[in-house]
């Protein structure tokens, strides 16, 4: 009984997915580690700022939490984001930079008490860390050995790029992958 009432759980998780170019110029850098590194993990979902770590929801009731998340949108703007070249926690992961900025901060803040209290949901971070919000390149499957060689090349080179947040994404796990499932517009 506990497995079939398990099999009907889906994984989703929210996020920020940035529009083109920036969405293909990340997917353009992961596609990158894949093939001189050996890292492809994070192709497994396309290039976003995890807001809200992932969960388990019950799929039949997907559409409510869709319109649910659409309820906490009411009263927030969109607001311009910065990207600003690279990063690292060791030792696996590297990542696309963020310019601190408030608005975003104030929009995962929000966010996470939204989802406790409407949701039900109380994992919104990783292992009880900060938000650190950054676009992930490589990770968990970067090899320690080739993280020191992709950090040499990654952690003086540039990259700048800027986009407007005016949306944040509903993300599900098809079992393979992440897959966008709703789009969840500001304003």
């Amino acid at each position: 009984m506990a497995l079939v009432r398990e099999k009907k759980l889906k994984q989703y998780f929210i996020a920020v997915i940035p529009p083109s170019p920036v969405f293909e110029e990340a997917l353009e850098l992961k596609n990158y580690f894949k093939e001189r590194y050996n890292s492809k993990a994070s192709l497994n979902s396309p290039p976003h700022i995890t807001l809200h770590m992932p969960f388990r929801w019950k799929e039949e009731k997907e559409q409510e939490l869709s319109e649910t998340l659409r309820k906490f949108k009411a009263g927030l703007q969109p607001f311009k984001l910065q990207l600003l070249n690279f990063n690292s926690f060791p030792p696996r992961v590297i990542f696309v930079d963020i310019v601190p900025n408030e608005s975003l901060h104030a929009l995962q803040k929000k966010l996470l008490r939204f989802c406790k209290r409407e949701l039900n949901l109380f994992n919104a971070d990783y292992k009880d860390q900060p938000f650190h919000p950054h676009l992930t390149l490589a990770f968990r499957d970067l090899k320690k050995s080739m993280f020191s060689e992709a950090w040499q090349e990654f952690e003086n080179k540039t990259y700048t790029a800027e986009f407007f947040v005016d949306r944040f994404a509903l993300l599900k796990h098809n079992g393979r992958e992440w897959k966008r499932f709703d789009d969840i517009m500001l304003k």
